[in-house]
């Protein structure tokens, strides 16, 4: 029997090889930038994206993102506008916050944040307020720049500390955590990551909260999808706050989203609106609405569980090759590659793989002696590629093509493959 998402189109996707639309109105008004985007659809064609936090949306969630919902203005929240015309706007916010609701049993949800750094941010703003005391996953260990970084805004306006991971195992280690968060207090403290493969024990970081009298938000950008569709834990009920993008493994449009008690709703929404945004994006609104109505399908469910199955098993296929992978496997749709040991830094494969039409990205290892520029490391995922139709033999030949990229073999030479991928499982259309 095929396993799930086992070289086949997932249920409602059909896909294509070639351009779909040689964008004829923008053409006519506008023929460099039609020449551009025609040039982007066949990057995205020929090429197999295996970065974590991209993945190809449907052409309905597209659809709403072209909409002429672009020239609503709608200040403010539904019944509570500063614009008039919203009667329509209204509905769409309305609906999209009542399915994200659904969709991860919590009690309120704010649709409007840009992205996922402007979630942080607003929460942060409105819960932790100026110079107060965040703590924070380091970079460098795993965590996002949004969660207290020197170099964000979020490491300038509040008063900031990190925690890391076992530099050897490179796990969490929640003892250690609960230590710093004791002697530094924070009024805020943040779990989630953007490059840590494992499963987080929301339950542990909500005891340490308690403990410390914090707040706890949970980041689950990167796991969102796999979180709506049961496949690993909710921090729903553990966290007081959730942020999370729409983008990445939830396959919906480009931006944030927010889920909250409503003990602390008000405050949130205070904090987007007019705290750090102004007008939300109503077409991009009404794209949420459209995916979080697909990740409610059994075939989203499907889909997410594979995803996952699929990770494990490039995994488990670099583990087989000799290669190290940071935390020993994955929980999730990610896989971080320890490059220390092989001649090239995490850059030198990323533009190796570019050659051999893989899109990856360079990520930071724990106890990373190269910069952020270099890395030591690269992260892979499986959400785009098992959206595309790719299956678990399909982890073997990828796994097969990292490994020689890595030690050192020509790229070029494995380009037919990549491309006889990408020829069999087309974009979605």
């Amino acid at each position: 029997m095929r396993e799930v998402g086992q070289s086949r189109r997932l249920p409602g996707v059909t896909t294509h090889s070639a351009p779909s639309s040689s964008f004829p109105i923008v053409r006519s008004q506008d023929p460099t930038v039609a020449d551009l985007l025609i040039a982007e659809e066949r990057r995205q064609a020929s090429t197999l994206s295996l970065i974590a936090s991209e993945n190809h949306c449907s052409p309905a969630v597209r659809e709403a993102c072209s909409s002429v919902l672009t020239d609503k203005y709608a200040e403010g929240y539904p019944g509570a506008r500063y614009y008039g015309g919203c009667e329509v706007a209204d509905q769409v916010e309305d609906l999209a916050r009542d399915r994200a609701k659904q969709l991860f049993a919590a009690e309120h949800a704010n649709v409007q944040p840009h992205s996922g750094t402007t979630a942080n941010m607003a929460v942060l703003e409105a819960l932790a307020g100026s110079n107060g005391r965040v703590l924070g996953m380091a970079l460098a260990s795993g965590g996002h720049l949004s969660h207290g970084h020197k170099v964000s805004a979020t490491g300038k306006l509040f008063e900031p500390r990190q925690y890391g991971v076992d530099p050897d195992t490179g796990l969490l280690r929640y003892e250690e955590i609960r230590e710093i968060a004791k002697e530094f207090q924070p009024r805020v403290l943040i779990c989630g990551a953007s490059s840590y493969p494992r499963e987080i024990d929301y339950a542990a970081f909500a005891d340490i909260a308690k403990e410390v009298g914090a707040i706890l938000l949970a980041d689950i950008a990167h796991p969102s999808g796999l979180v709506a569709a049961g496949v690993i834990g909710s921090p729903i009920g553990h966290a007081d706050v959730v942020t999370m993008t729409t983008h990445k493994t939830l396959r919906g449009p480009r931006g944030g989203l927010i889920l909250s008690t409503q003990e602390h709703a008000k405050k949130i929404d205070s904090g987007v609106f007019p705290g750090g945004q102004g007008g939300p994006l109503m077409h991009q609104v009404a794209a949420k609405a459209v995916a979080f109505g697909e990740a409610l399908t059994d075939a989203y469910k499907a889909y997410a569980h594979a995803v996952r199955a699929h990770a494990v098993r490039l995994a488990d296929a670099l583990i087989a090759r000799g290669h190290n992978i940071v935390t020993g496997g994955t929980d999730t749709h990610m896989v971080v590659v320890d490059l220390r040991g092989h001649e090239f830094s995490g850059a030198d494969v990323e533009e190796r793989c570019k050659l051999a039409g893989l899109s990856i990205n360079k990520n930071m290892v724990p106890g990373d002696p190269r910069s952020p520029r270099q890395t030591s490391g690269i992260r892979v995922g499986t959400a785009a590629a098992t959206t595309r139709g790719l299956g678990p033999d399909d982890m073997d030949t990828l796994a097969d093509v990292l490994d020689a990229i890595i030690r050192g073999n020509d790229p070029a030479s494995q380009h037919a493959r990549v491309a006889a991928l990408c020829d069999r499982a087309p974009l979605p259309a």
